[in-house]
């Protein structure tokens, strides 16, 4: 796996962000935009991915970045479910459905990945020391 020396150069949040657009772009049209509950919360769960995986990158240990990783994996879950809903209540189409599926469920995967790997270094729980001696 590639080292990192900022979260801006993790995948996972590289591609956490674009769903952020693309969530953004969609509940801004039509029917989608006047239900407010659902629409802040989809887009609340959106930023949290990207939010968490950078706000995890920058605390002092593997373990809290695990920590807000998996935080970050369940808001993926919870963009995956709202979109049933959004679906359900003709928000958005079938197209704009997989279009959103596809995106947060690679971005679940590479969280995933990236929690295998840090479990797999056997430095879960110890300080995580960013490549570079960056701080």
């Amino acid at each position: 796996m590639a080292s990192f020396k900022k979260f801006e150069d993790i995948a996972a949040w590289q591609e956490s962000r674009e769903l952020t657009n693309r969530i953004y772009r969609v509940t801004g049209l039509g029917l989608f935009s006047k239900d407010f509950g659902l629409k802040d919360q989809i887009r609340r769960a959106s930023v949290s991915i990207m939010s968490n995986i950078a706000e995890g990158f920058e605390r002092s240990g593997t373990g809290e970045f695990m920590h807000f990783l998996a935080t970050a994996k369940g808001s993926a879950g919870e963009v995956r479910s709202q979109r049933y809903v959004a679906l359900d209540q003709d928000y958005i189409t079938t197209t704009d459905f997989e279009y959103l599926h596809d995106g947060v469920t690679q971005i679940s995967r590479m969280i995933g990945g990236l929690m295998s790997y840090l479990r797999r270094s056997g430095i879960k729980g110890t300080k995580y020391k960013k490549p570079d001696g960056e701080s």
